[in-house]
């Protein structure tokens, strides 16, 4: 049934497919109903892009849409269009030369090995979303799927340090896992708060103490985590240096915080003492504590983020000695 709704000037119509990468897919959906990442992976193009151009597409009345599961599919149904786009699109079919062009052969040998994925129901879905996959998967079952599935590759006799707790956000994560954390923050409001979040775990131990003397004995834990805290610390390398102190032999200290960026409005509105850490300063950090096989790698950043990038930098404690030479031979203030 053709449709009847309000057709387009004649120069939007003209816009909408006086573009390359408009006509590529137009030729595609012509020939296949498509998903957005089947599309995208046909066209070797992020799935972002692909969505923008079938917008314009969808917005002239040039591709029709519908829902299949969680996916939505398009195509372009000649009989379909409007009188004007329907003679629009012979024309330039025509002049285009569609089944000599190469572009489209690649396109239309991309498109069969997409389509041979369809076989079965689960492929047919696992292809049809391939593109739009982690969206799927975050709107099912949340966006920390992923790392609570990994945590249980800890080991459960572990006792791990949080410095700088906060309100209990990652040992919340790490309570259910590990045998033992010891939440340290210096402020008293937020061990409250995070008292109130674990009031039902019973392996929590709260201790206010500053993260340059803190209240942990010499080689008791097997992990340390300063997690977006080490910017508000004047002297980070203490942090660092009591971090390798407490680290039992092969512990492990992990450093989660912002890249360097430019955002000096931070120092007023938030009291951060740096704008994020440079990979060389960070590595240098953990490497003068004392830790070895120090690496640093930047975070994917969520999309609705809207501060800086994160990293991740992680050391090893190898034996007493290193670690005593690094720290001047600190003794345990607990």
């Amino acid at each position: 049934m053709k449709r009847t709704t309000p057709t387009s000037s004649l120069v939007d119509r003209l816009a909408a497919v006086g573009d390359q990468v408009r006509l590529r897919l137009l030729r595609l959906l012509e020939r296949q109903e498509l998903s957005v990442g089947e599309l995208a992976r046909v066209m070797q193009m992020p799935q972002s892009s692909v969505s923008r151009h079938l917008k314009i597409l969808s917005d002239s009345q040039w591709v029709e849409s519908r829902a299949e599961g969680t996916s939505t599919l398009y195509r372009l149904v000649l009989d379909d269009l409007n009188q004007e786009n329907r003679a629009l699109w012979l024309a330039v079919r025509e002049q285009v030369g569609q089944d000599n062009s190469p572009e489209l052969a690649e396109d239309l040998r991309r498109l069969a090995a997409v389509l041979d994925e369809r076989r079965t129901d689960t492929k047919s879905f696992f292809g049809r979303v391939a593109g739009e996959w982690d969206e799927v998967r975050t709107d099912l079952f949340g966006d920390r799927v992923t790392l609570q599935a990994m945590l249980p590759l800890i080991p459960r006799g572990w006792t791990v340090a949080d410095l700088g707790c906060g309100t209990g956000n990652a040992a919340e994560l790490l309570a259910p896992i590990v045998g033992k954390v010891l939440a340290v923050d210096q402020s008293e409001p937020m061990l409250q708060a995070a008292r109130k979040r674990l009031s039902s775990h019973r392996n929590v131990e709260f201790l206010q103490g500053d993260l340059e003397k803190l209240p942990i004995a010499d080689a008791s834990v097997d992990a340390a985590v300063c997690v977006l805290v080490l910017h508000h610390i004047a002297e980070p390398e203490k942090v660092c240096a009591e971090m390798a102190r407490i680290l039992r032999p092969g512990g492990v200290a992990l450093v989660v915080d912002m890249l360097e960026h430019d955002r000096s409005a931070y120092r007023q509105t938030m009291g951060h003492r740096w704008l994020g850490f440079p990979v060389t300063q960070m590595i240098r950090l953990l490497s003068g504590a004392g830790l070895r096989e120090v690496r640093m790698q930047a975070l994917p950043s969520a999309t609705e983020a809207k501060g800086p990038g994160l990293f991740a930098c992680t050391g090893y404690r190898g034996g007493g000695a290193d670690v005593k030479a690094a720290t001047g031979g600190a003794g345990s203030p607990a």
